[in-house]
């Protein structure tokens, strides 16, 4: 540490990070020496081991274990990427982008102190989530709302505060599992519920919730499958179904008598939560995608608590998002639990300014980076792949570029059947490999990542922005040079 470059890189690294990949170099070369050891290597080039080590430490060289050490492990941390995937909801990649303007009042947050809990016209304390809801009713038409930290905490939530002790019945063909080993029958018995599975996988009717129906049970739970597709000969129930169930039973079992007859109109006390999943806000049908139920036709059909993810197809930062009648909204909103799952200033703004975007339609399809690119016309795709390979021609270097048609896809669990039509850029190159150029790709100080497609690595122009675009223009000599430090 006492060497001359090395304390200059600690400057610039940090002490204890530059020491720590110090102290991690010297224990790679002892044990690179031991293996060689027990191999049969003489002393000579044991110490010749040992010089080189040195030598590349006192030189500064960026060959040397140190630096190495260091730059592997800046690759740990998160960094934006340029995604060229055609993925638009890429959980690997954060999934749901936000607008420029939306980041710079994110920036304006984290450099300020903020209203999260502030009334600025009353001078009291306030609600961090006031507003969201107030424009969450007004959007979907809801009575209440809630946001919490993410869509499995909102289920958790749901069914904690007002399933627990009671049995909850669900479809055998919704018990999913989503990512991260989120799967429904777990939740249920974390929350206190019971579960009462019913119908088959393919096949679930009415009549089967209507006989599952007990003194017991609380709620139906409806879980929508975003994620994946069961098609073919099957036959699900609707909210709108298991609503109306809910308002003929009287007492859950109590048998309709002369007495009873006039009230069995009623609710039953059994709830019907839904789990949206995507949350989609607008009908996908007018831009030529697949149908996804709507937040407010759900609402609209009588689910008591609807809920559903801010980061996939509602276009905004990672959130669980509650919607529905003010008296349940309300049980989960005195849980002791929602303290735990609250949502911080940057969520919350996140949301409030995505929420802003859709009081209007037509300015969130073109506001929202996610509905942006899930309905941009294909034409306009094929123009922006065209001046794309264009500028990178112009560079000079030595690859063969290409536009061709792809498949783009939603991705983060939603539209599983769709494929959207797009247009990519395909680089190919007779002196490396493609998987070389994948690596070199990945391996550029901000990230490009694509994909492999009959041998050309290929950059999905639907989801590649402009900036990844001019980006890559400085750096594709670079990447494509046969002799690559």
């Amino acid at each position: 540490m006492k060497k001359e470059n090395v304390q200059r890189l600690a400057e610039k690294e940090g002490y204890e990070r530059v020491l720590g990949a110090v102290r991690d170099s010297v224990e790679n070369l002892r044990n690179e020496i031991s293996q060689g050891i027990k191999k049969g290597i003489s002393e000579h080039e044991a110490k010749e081991m040992i010089q080189k080590f040195l030598y590349e430490i006192e030189s500064s060289s960026k060959k040397s274990e140190v630096n190495h050490l260091l730059e592997q492990e800046q690759k740990k941390e998160i960094r934006p990427v340029y995604n060229g995937t055609g993925v638009i909801l890429h959980t690997g990649l954060g999934r749901a982008t936000l607008s420029h303007e939306i980041a710079e009042k994110l920036k304006a947050v984290a450099e300020n102190y903020s209203s999260l809990e502030y009334d600025l016209q009353t001078g009291k304390r306030g609600n961090r989530t006031g507003y969201a809801e107030e424009l969450l009713c007004q959007i979907t038409g809801a009575e209440a709302a809630i946001v919490v930290n993410n869509n499995a905490g909102a289920v958790l939530l749901a069914l904690s505060a007002l399933t627990k002790g009671g049995e909850v019945i669900v479809s055998r063909g919704e018990l999913v599992e989503i990512g991260g080993k989120f799967r429904i029958p777990e939740v249920l018995e974390l929350s206190g519920a019971i579960l009462k599975e019913v119908g088959t996988t393919n096949r679930t009717r009415i009549e089967d919730y209507r006989a599952a129906v007990s003194e017991k049970t609380k709620a139906f739970l409806k879980v929508h499958t975003s994620n994946y597709r069961i098609v073919g000969f099957t036959e699900s129930v609707s909210a709108e179904e298991l609503y109306e169930l809910s308002t003929g039973l009287i007492e859950c079992t109590q048998e309709l008598t002369p007495e009873n007859f006039e009230n069995h109109t009623e609710r039953s006390g059994i709830l019907v939560i839904e789990d949206l999943g995507s949350g989609v806000l607008i009908n996908l049908e007018e831009y030529g995608l697949s149908k996804e139920p709507t937040v407010q036709e759900e609402v609209k059909a009588g689910a008591d608590v609807v809920c559903f993810s801010g980061d996939k197809l509602f276009g905004g930062a990672q959130a669980g998002v509650l919607v529905g009648k003010k008296k349940y909204i309300d049980q989960m909103r005195n849980h002791p639990l929602l303290r735990a799952l609250r949502a911080d200033k940057f969520t919350m703004t996140a949301i409030e300014e995505v929420l802003k975007c859709y009081l209007d339609q037509k300015e969130a399809v073109q506001k929202i980076p996610t509905l942006r690119m899930l309905t941009r016309p294909v034409e306009e795709i094929k123009e922006k792949a065209m001046v794309c390979a264009d500028r990178w021609n112009q560079e000079g270097a030595s690859v063969q570029i290409q536009v061709e048609k792809c498949i783009s896809k939603a991705g983060g669990g939603a539209l599983p059947e769709t494929e959207i039509p797009s247009y990519g850029v395909a680089l190919e190159s007779t002196e490396i490999t493609v998987e070389e150029i994948e690596s070199r790709m990945r391996n550029l100080s901000v990230p490009v990542i694509g994909r492999i497609k009959e041998g050309r690595f290929l950059l999905d122009m639907r989801t590649f922005s402009e900036e990844g675009i001019e980006y890559l223009a400085t750096q594709i000599r670079h990447v494509m040079e046969r002799k690559h430090n």
